[in-house]
């Protein structure tokens, strides 16, 4: 190996969005995750919704925006126009 161009593998104190903290080693002494063992639907075997940057709520919105959209261009189809 060469030598200088490896960063340095160090203690790391790890954090997760559920509570959990651990230690484990890596390139980075701090580390802020969404999902770990403790909290991850596949090692919990409970099913758990896992939104990351409100994507659910930001498509039921634009699911929402469409279905107006389409009631009043129904509407206005069906007023007569004279």
């Amino acid at each position: 190996m060469k030598t200088g161009i490896h960063p340095d593998y160090v203690e790391a104190h790890v954090r997760c969005t559920c509570g959990n903290e651990f230690v484990t080693r890596a390139t980075r002494p701090e580390l802020h995750v969404e999902v770990c063992s403790n909290c991850h639907p596949f090692y919990t075997g409970r099913q758990k919704l896992i939104d990351t940057g409100g994507r659910v709520e930001r498509f039921q919105r634009r699911v929402a925006k469409g279905r107006l959209r389409g009631a009043q261009q129904k509407q206005q189809s069906s007023q007569p126009t004279g």
